[in-house]
């Protein structure tokens, strides 16, 4: 739903700074945080004096997750302890699963990034403010296309699931405060052409950018699922399915999808406004930018084997060329705006030796960094809001501080 957060700089470059120690150099003072039960410790004391519900920290080094535990609670009200097993969404980090399958897509064949997308799409998406502008699958991934969101229509794809109680705090809020009402979801093909073809209920010049493709960056959580929907269309398969067919599969990803009925309704965690009040179950017609719903111990999978692919040494989901295609730079210099990073690849941002991506959707603020030589990463799942500054606020203070102690730990071991 939001532009991607940002995080300090300084904070995360202390988290990597383990890898690009020399041996040689002096012994560094010895570190407060050495042990899994010291970092335990103080994330317990962190998670005591944050706002976060629950949350969930995976830290990968090279092959190995060196630690990983989960704080709090996925259900305040059903005093329901979060575990490395509970399965939340993700936000905009599920845009890395986009890129994932593209890639994979690219490998069979499908397309190449140089493909004008309306040599794939059943329908004709043009810019009416750059008509004779070829939009291409390079310009989908780094949110150059001219494609952009229309805020208020893309606020009317999220919805309350049909069956979910309306007369609660949490669903009072999302109908009053932002218009997200109860009813059936439409389909994404149905979705799209409702927003990119002029006879569309949500057709306007302001989905559109007056620059041409590959000028300007315009982060766009629509265009990342009609870069989805490129899969669906060229591999005849519905992108659920693909996703879970060439992505989850083999990374024996089994708490993971995108559909809350393809998930153990136990481990589903609620999402919180705040610490009293829970959000009903919900849904985004633009699913694949933000909707896929996964756990502390299957994001940790994906995470490994992403470093892995950036190290050259995986094969799991495709080739080692292929992974080099989602990490190397596409971009010019100076096109994405330096507050998010300093180039992108396929959907991933890339900033001072770092390759991330962030996620946040009412409920949910997430985190997923790791170093461009693939040697140390971590992620942060919480199922709290950051929707408004206040809320916001609380997250960074809560992610400065579990960066702050996961960063002693990472040099320490």
């Amino acid at each position: 739903m939001k532009q991607p957060l940002v995080l300090s700089v300084f904070l995360l470059s202390l988290f990597f700074l383990t890898t690009s120690c020399n041996e040689k150099e002096d012994k560094p003072t010895p570190y407060t945080i050495t042990t899994p039960e010291e970092l335990t410790q103080a994330l317990t004391d962190i998670y005591s004096e944050s706002e976060a519900p629950g949350f969930a920290i995976s830290i990968v080094k090279n092959d190995a997750v060196i630690y990983q535990q989960a704080f709090g609670k996925a259900d305040i009200q059903g005093d329901k302890n979060y575990t490395n097993q509970t399965t939340q969404p993700i936000g905009s980090i599920s845009k890395t699963f986009v890129a994932a399958a593209l890639v994979k897509a690219i490998e069979q064949g499908y397309f190449t990034l140089e493909t004008n997308i309306n040599d794939i799409l059943p329908i004709d998406v043009k810019n009416p403010k750059q008509p004779g502008a070829d939009i291409q699958v390079k310009h989908l991934v780094t949110h150059t296309s001219g494609l952009v969101d229309e805020d208020e229509w893309y606020l009317q794809a999220y919805h309350i699931l049909p069956g979910e109680d309306l007369a609660t705090a949490g669903a009072e809020l999302m109908q009053n405060g932002f218009g997200i009402n109860q009813r059936e979801s439409i389909p994404l093909a149905a979705f799209l052409a409702d927003y990119y073809l002029e006879n569309g209920d949500g057709y306007s010049m302001d989905n559109f950018a007056a620059t041409a493709p590959g000028e300007s960056w315009n982060y766009s959580n629509i265009a990342t699922s009609l870069a989805a929907y490129l899969v669906e269309v060229a591999s005849e398969q519905p992108f659920q399915e693909y996703v879970k067919t060439h992505i989850l599969t083999p990374l024996e990803m089994t708490y993971t999808a995108y559909d809350h009925a393809d998930l153990n309704s136990t481990n589903i965690a609620k999402l919180y406004w705040d610490e009293q009040t829970s959000l009903p179950l919900y849904w985004n017609d633009s699913y694949p930018d933000g909707s896929i719903q996964t756990s502390n111990e299957d994001l940790a999978k994906f995470l490994m084997d992403m470093m892995k692919g950036a190290r050259g040494e995986s094969t799991t989901l495709f080739s080692k060329e292929a992974y080099d295609l989602l990490f190397n730079p596409i971009l010019e210099n100076g096109v994405v705006p330096a507050s998010v990073g300093d180039n992108q690849g396929i959907f991933w941002f890339l900033e001072d030796g770092m390759i991330h991506h962030d996620g946040s959707d009412p409920g949910t603020t997430c985190d997923l960094w790791f170093d461009q030589v693939g040697s140390t990463g971590y992620l942060l799942l919480t199922n709290m809001d950051a929707s408004i500054d206040e809320h916001e606020t609380a997250w960074y203070q809560l992610a400065g501080k579990v960066q702050s102690v996961i960063s002693e730990y990472i040099q320490a071991n």
